[in-house]
């Protein structure tokens, strides 16, 4: 098609839009490639945090399930809390007569 000095050749011009259109399909492809690139990276990242987190929990649920067991919290009460059940006999030692008292640290 002429326009005056203006000759269109309609081959050309489909073949340059065909190029330019797959040069931003490209550059669309390569920031898309790059997004998930990072999103992998993170999602890697926020599943070794769950993983450290349920560890976590787990021993804690552990620690838990331990401290309120019937045989730590007698083991608690009696060596620490100095309890004695019913029909326990509590001993109370006792310095021997004349025997000099153990010496108090001074801070």
């Amino acid at each position: 098609m002429n326009f005056g000095k203006l000759h269109i050749n309609f081959k050309q011009l489909g073949i340059f839009l065909a190029l330019a259109t797959l040069v931003f399909l490209a550059m669309d492809f390569n920031s898309r490639m790059e997004e998930l690139a990072r999103l992998n990276k993170q999602a890697a990242t926020v599943q070794a945090e769950a993983t450290a987190v349920r560890v976590t929990q787990r021993a804690l649920q552990t620690a838990q399930a331990e401290a309120t067991s019937a045989v730590a919290v007698d083991e608690y009460a009696r060596e620490q809390a100095h309890m004695a059940k019913p029909g326990d006999i509590v001993v109370v030692p006792i310095p021997a007569p004349g025997s000099l008292p153990p010496p108090s640290p001074t801070p």
